[in-house]
């Protein structure tokens, strides 16, 4: 007996490798916000004049860009650029006429990211 044809979307005529790709795109929608509510710790926030909602999604949007742009030169997730790149800190100190500056070392790691992204960001 030969197997019936299903419809398994509400489009029609549309092939298996439509499909699977319009999921593989909703799975990468998907990952943006997570990444947004859980790496980026963006909460909502609620808006009520329209200038606000645009500049806020704006704000949200920009940062997703940028986020998928480092995870993209330096191969490392936003969670582990975020959670690396937090824990170092630059201090200038001013005593008298001096300005002393105290700098956590870098790991060679967090090093070789940053110039990546220096260096792809000066093209």
């Amino acid at each position: 007996m030969p197997a019936s044809k299903t419809n398994v979307t509400n489009l029609p005529d549309v092939t298996a490798e439509f499909v699977i790709d319009a999921y593989h795109r909703l799975f990468h929608i998907e990952k943006s916000f997570r990444m947004s509510k859980h790496d980026l710790r963006a909460r909502p926030i609620y808006h009520h004049k329209r200038e606000s909602i645009d500049a806020h999604l704006t704000v949200v949007f920009a940062a997703l860009a940028v986020s998928r742009w480092i995870e993209q030169t330096t191969g490392w997730s936003i969670k582990k650029f975020v959670r690396t790149t937090r824990r170092y800190r630059t201090i200038n100190i001013q005593a008298g006429e001096h300005t002393l500056t105290a700098v956590d070392p870098l790991p060679d790691d967090l090093r070789d990211a940053l110039t990546r992204i220096h260096d792809r960001g000066a093209h």
